[in-house]
Order: C-alpha cells, then structure tokens, then sequence
C-alpha cells in the first residue's frame, strides 16, 4: 500500500505497556462525573439543581455564549454534587447512576431523508455537537458557521494510544452513519489512515480518503490538515474523532445519545495493560484494579496519552474526549550525574547520548521524570526535528510569548492546536511548556480577532 503523504518528521516514543487487543470487563461503579474543563473556552449554565433525576442523555447544562450547545448526562440517575471554585466556577458535576439507563430517545426521520440543518439541529439537541471541534483555536465547533472541510484521523501515533480500528471493530455500520451525517454539513469530509496497516476503514463511503506514513505526530488532525488542506485567516474546518463518529452514526440510528466508551488502560507500570468496557465520566478506580495498579503507589494517571493528556487521580474519572487511560510512575527518583551524556541502553533519547538508537526495538518504562528544569536556552533545529509542518515553531512560540498577533498570524497560529506541540514539550531542551504557550496565544486571538 503507497501512502499518499510521507512525513519525515517526527518522532516515535517506545513506551511499554502498550495494550493487548482484547477487551476486559470491571466492575461498575455509580459515580459518574463531567468535567466542565474538558470543554475549553465554554462558561456552562446549569439547566438543573442538585438532588434533580436525569435522563441519559438529558441536558444538564449548556453554553453561556451559545446556548444552542447543550450537554448532556451519560447515564440515568440523580445530580448529586454540583462542585465549585474560586468565584462559583463549576468544576465538576457528580452523577449518581441509577444503573438502569433509562435514555431520552429522539425521534428521528431517515438519514438519507435530512437535509444539512436537520442534522444540525439534532446534534444540537441530543448534545452530540460537542463532538466537533473547529480550526483555527481548537475549540467546540460554531454551529452558525459552514466549514470547507471536516477531518476525521483514523489512527493514533501518541505513546501507547488507543488502537482506532480495534476500537471501531464492532461499530463498522456506526461509523459509516456517522461519516454520512457529517457529509451533509460541510463540502467535503476527509479521512486520514495509516499507510503502514489495513484495517475496514480504507473500504468508508462518503469521505475522500488519505494514507499517511510517519512517525508521532502523523495521527495528529492538525497535521493532516496542514499537508491536506491548510486553514489559512478567515477559513474553517471541523474534526471530529473516529470513536465520535460512530457515537454520531448511532444517534441517527437508535435516536439515544450513545456514552458508551471503549478505553485502553496502559502504561509501564501496568500489569495487564487492556481495553475495557466503560461509560464516559465514569470512576477509574474499577478500571485501575482490573489492571493491576496499586492506587497506593507513586503513580499519575492521566486522562489521555502521555504526551498531551491531563492529568488526573486514582479516585477520579474518565474525560469526555479520551479513550485512553496512561498510568506512568511519578518521576521522583533522580541520577547521579544524571547530566552526563552516554547515559545507557535503559533511558531513551532521540539524540545519540544515551545508547537507545542502537537498540531500535526495545521498550522503556518511562515515567514523568522532568531530568531538570526549565533553561534559558533554545536549540536551534530542535523544535522542527519533531514538527512536521512548515512552519517556525521556535519562531511561533516566541511570538505567542510577547503576543505578537500580526507576526502569530504570519507564522501559522491558525494552523496548530496544542497537542501539536506535545513532543515539541517532550524534546525540547529548554523544557518550555510549548503547549500551554500555544493554548494561551490560541485564547488571545478567539478574543482579539474572533
């Protein structure tokens, strides 16, 4: 199979504890939680009080700045703790299930009989529309805006990610609805598949297809956007992920917003690192035991891959997006004369000064070891080493740092979204925190420029 597009860049991490294709059933638990968080940029409005019965899903809440986007429960049960920050921000909405998954269900015409603002609006009110997300800015799409394109990556090349076919192996019809309804709201819909491996995907109607070839960060959306079809001033695409998609398909199926979510729990210190059966905004603790990980341990769990997920703890819960759970040991060990170059065969490094790259097929038990602090030094080609894209991202972030937005604009911030710059975090010798400067320079242009 010839790929369409070779990346030469990038930068493929051999972490341990990848997942076995298998599913793995754990015990249930009632607690189920939203994280307003995982919603970047939007101010929720509560629809209901604690101690309120709820719908799978119902809406629990919505956008302060476009109450058209709704979101709902992932279960049936009582909204038992609404809790809140500093000036009553919310920060988590705690639901108790009732374990019987009584659905508000959506009475739909045929697929083939929608047309564009049908689909719109049903996405709208079943709280499926915060699925898709827009570029520029990385944010939950505006419904009130056509894009020219939508993207669907249909792999993953993050550290440990999740196997996307393998996710999808049980849901081929769901998909193919999902990619048929989001083929009504834009003119084109692509989607993005390893050049390297075959799976059902190559064989989606309704999409143009692209085969990719290359390291992490190939899965990346943003990437295929960028050697696809650019997002220049003034244009817009939407993505969705392909575990969404078929989330999507299944609405226009069965009219029931679907919270099922298949979840690969892995990472070095894993003993049975799997895939489970879970619900979104479900505990992790059932998911951790089955797995094999002691709690108790000095460990981080993060919600996601390791590279730009979010962290979260052992008594807390899965976030709406990430269908991978990473658990690595806390780095707080340290090497003496850890400065030294020609550190060994059981660290990696993506320079020469350890003696991984002699050894190409071996695996590390990586953990969230910084190997020191942020410095005052920037290596020039460094950044481009693990970027495939054709921009300055040394530039760029420089930029974003004095907030420069005509010289931003000029050097591509349209085009990146902050998991693009994750391995830019990891190989960086400055340690600069690449992501939040792009999160923050993405937060000044939604206000400066809209």
């Amino acid at each position: 199979m010839s790929a369409d597009i070779t990346l030469r860049k990038g930068l493929t991490i051999p972490m341990s504890g990848i997942a076995d294709l298998n599913i793995s059933s754990a015990d249930s638990a009632d607690n189920y939680v939203i994280y307003p968080s995982d919603f970047h940029g939007v101010v929720p409005k509560m629809l209901l009080k604690e101690g309120e019965t709820v719908l799978q899903g119902q809406p629990i809440f919505y956008s302060k700045a476009n109450p058209e986007i709704k979101f709902v429960s992932p279960v049936s049960g009582t909204l038992t703790k609404i809790e809140r920050g500093a000036k009553r921000r919310i920060m988590a909405l705690s639901i108790t299930s009732d374990g019987e998954h009584k659905a508000v269900v959506h009475k739909l015409a045929n697929l083939d009989e929608l047309c564009a603002a049908d689909v719109r609006k049903h996405l709208l009110e079943s709280g499926c529309w915060p699925f898709i997300k827009q570029r520029p800015y990385d944010v939950i799409a505006d419904p009130s805006s056509t894009p020219k394109a939508i993207f669907i990556s249909g792999f993953n090349t993050a550290p440990l990610a999740a196997d996307v076919p393998f996710l999808l192996s049980s849901q081929k019809e769901d998909f193919q609805n999902g990619i048929n309804a989001l083929a009504k709201l834009a003119p084109k819909v692509h989607l993005s598949v390893d050049a390297s491996s075959a799976s059902f995907l190559t064989e989606v109607s309704n999409a143009e297809l692209h085969r990719i070839k290359g390291q992490h960060p190939a899965g990346n959306v943003g990437v295929q956007v960028h050697h696809i079809d650019p997002v220049n001033a003034g244009e817009t695409v939407w993505v969705v992920g392909p575990a969404d998609v078929a989330r999507i398909g299944a609405f226009f199926s069965t009219g029931i917003f679907d919270a099922s979510q298949m979840v690969a729990v892995v990472g070095p210190v894993v003993k049975s690192p799997t895939y489970f059966k879970s619900r979104i905004g479900a505990a992790v603790a059932p998911l951790l035991k089955k797995a094999g990980i002691n709690a108790d341990g000095q460990i981080r769990v993060i919600n996601g891959d390791s590279l730009s997920g979010a962290a979260t703890h052992a008594d807390g819960n899965l976030g709406f997006y990430n269908n991978t759970l990473t658990v690595l040991a806390e780095g707080n060990r340290f090497r003496m004369f850890g400065w030294l170059p020609f550190a060994g065969s059981k660290i990696f490094s993506m320079s020469r000064t350890s003696l991984s790259w002699l050894l190409p097929k071996r695996t590390y038990a990586l953990d969230t070891n910084m190997n020191g602090e942020e410095r005052a030094l920037v290596v020039t080609g460094e950044m481009e080493q693990v970027l495939p894209m054709d921009i300055f991202p040394m530039q760029l972030l420089k930029e974003c740092m004095v907030q420069n937005i005509e010289k931003m604009e000029g050097l591509g911030i349209y085009e990146v979204a902050p998991e693009d710059f994750a391995l830019v975090d990891y190989a960086s010798t400055s340690k600069i925190e690449a992501q939040s400067i792009i999160r923050e320079a993405l937060d000044l242009m939604i206000k400066e420029v809209g």
